[in-house]
């Protein structure tokens, strides 16, 4: 079965053929940053990772572009209140939205471009507009002119009137039609601003994402993604650009949109204040569990978020998981066994494998359906706990073989929607005065030796050899205290029936 996406655009499923064999080029809107990002954000962001991560599966070289929106009104309003530049607060929340997307285990991007860095050639574009007829100037501003660009409204399927009657639009009486959006904004006391032949000023939000897409990955790239309420107006905004700039169609060739986190079926966002925080989840529940449950539905229908559900999705997954650590135990954790002489027993246990692997593709070919290929995953799950399980297994180095590379073929299954079991970051040396200043508070209590590893990763194993002998003696309070004390610094620690396990956040 070949890779078939729905296109927004066309409103239907398609074959997926980039326009450059084995290549795929892909944008996806990134975040806005002026606050750490919440679980809807997340969805988003873990859906294209998933994407491009199925995309590199299956053999494509991707290249993957996610901006900053770092220039921004909603940037600027929270400067004010905090009394800093709006692009120092944006740079500090790059740095947040980091920390949380490394902790959920998506994969930087190929380039992330902030739109501050790119106000040059946005202007060019706008200077290109004006002379060509699709914006118009009014007191240092520059508008699009919507109506100057037949096709629009093509993304969403509605009519001028329709994106009227519902539209976010700013209202200006300047505008020649209140659809029109701005290009470029003249400058206001105490906003970032820079020189551009209609005066100092910034650029407005869409124009960002049509010039840095372009410059990235050239005109007519293959994917653009993002939610689903960015198709109107901001996706739709940003194709009248790019066209009316060009003179060329299509901007992008297929067009992907996630559905909504909801809370009691309502959109989740920070308007509502129905948000819940990315950094405050990632402290009580695995990065693995919260991937799980973004990806539990397919990617374009909703996903309604309770505390309860993620629960489930935390029992659900602990079954993949279980399957992981019983194929470790029975292999070794070896990587390389020879081939022997299979009994039919395990040929046809080798056959099943195979066949949840293709029911596994053939579900993520179906547009990206994460749905059915956990389901698969189970179904794999059962497969090998029954043969593992069997009163008459029996370890022969033949067999040996085959379960080395089921396990490999599951982790590199799992791998696809990020969900291997117990990865974590890497301690940096910037942990060394943390875990040092633990080591001395608590290391009369835990016993410590007075001579202490300087490198983070060993400290941290000799506080957790520690810890476990705390426990061992029923010094539960001492343990509790040094399990705290890493959690107020990032450092989560899970007691598992197979010893402790930890993770960044």
């Amino acid at each position: 079965m070949s890779l078939r996406v729905y296109n927004t655009l066309t409103k239907k499923k398609e074959d997926f053929v980039p326009a450059s064999p084995r290549q795929v080029r892909m944008y996806v809107c990134g975040p806005t940053t002026y606050n750490y990002i919440h679980l809807g954000n997340a969805r988003a962001l873990v859906v294209f990772d998933t994407i491009r991560r199925y995309l590199e599966y299956k053999g494509y070289r991707v290249f993957y572009v996610q901006n900053f929106t770092d220039v921004d009104d909603k940037i600027i309003n929270r400067a004010a209140e905090e009394g800093v530049d709006p692009l120092e607060l944006a740079e500090r929340y790059i740095g947040e939205y980091f920390r949380d997307a490394d902790a959920l285990r998506i994969k930087r991007a190929t380039v992330h471009p902030k739109a501050s860095e790119h106000i040059a050639e946005m202007i060019e574009a706008i200077r290109v507009l004006l002379e060509k007829g699709f914006a118009y100037q009014v007191d240092g501003d520059v508008f699009f002119s919507v109506r100057s660009f037949p096709e629009y409204g093509k993304l969403s399927g509605r009519s001028l009137e329709e994106m009227l009657a519902g539209a976010r639009v700013e209202v200006d009486q300047r505008k020649k039609d209140p659809l029109d959006f701005a290009l470029w904004k003249a400058a206001k006391p105490d906003e970032p601003a820079w020189e551009s032949p209609w005066g100092k000023g910034r650029p407005g939000w869409h124009i960002e994402c049509s010039v840095m897409a372009i410059k990235y990955l050239g005109f007519g790239f293959d994917i653009h993604g993002g939610g689903n309420d960015l198709i109107f107006p901001h996706h739709e905004n940003e194709i009248a650009q790019a066209e009316a700039y060009t003179g060329k169609s299509p901007f992008a060739r297929y067009w992907l949109h996630n559905g909504f986190v909801t809370v009691n079926e309502e959109k989740m966002s920070k308007s509502l204040g129905n948000f819940f925080i990315v950094r405050e989840l990632l402290q009580e529940w695995p990065p693995e569990v919260i991937r799980f449950f973004l990806l539990s539905t397919h990617y374009r229908s909703p996903l309604d978020f309770s505390v309860d559900s993620l629960a489930t999705a935390r029992s659900s997954y602990s079954r993949l998981r279980n399957t992981v650590e019983l194929l470790e135990e029975v292999t070794g954790g070896q990587e390389v066994v020879p081939p022997g002489r299979l009994s039919r027993e395990a040929v046809e246990f080798r056959d099943q494998v195979s066949a949840h692997i293709a029911e596994f593709e053939e579900a993520m070919d179906d547009d990206f359906n994460t749905a059915l290929a956990i389901a698969a995953l189970f179904n794999l799950a059962r497969q090998i706990n029954s043969f593992v399980n069997r009163k008459d297994f029996s370890m022969t180095p033949a067999v040996l073989h085959v379960l080395v590379r089921v396990r490999q073929y599951f982790l590199q299954l799992l791998d696809v929607l990020g969900i291997v079991p117990g990865e974590s970051r890497s301690l940096g040396e910037e942990f060394c005065p943390v875990l040092e200043e633990i080591a001395k508070k608590l290391g009369g209590e835990l016993g410590l030796p007075e001579e202490l590893p300087s490198e983070p990763q060993k400290l941290l194993e000799v506080l957790l050899q520690a810890r476990d002998e705390a426990r061992r003696q029923k010094n539960y309070q001492v343990a509790d205290a040094l399990r705290d004390a890493l959690r107020e610094h990032g450092i989560i620690l899970e007691d598992t029936p197979r010893g402790v396990r930890w993770r960044i956040v």
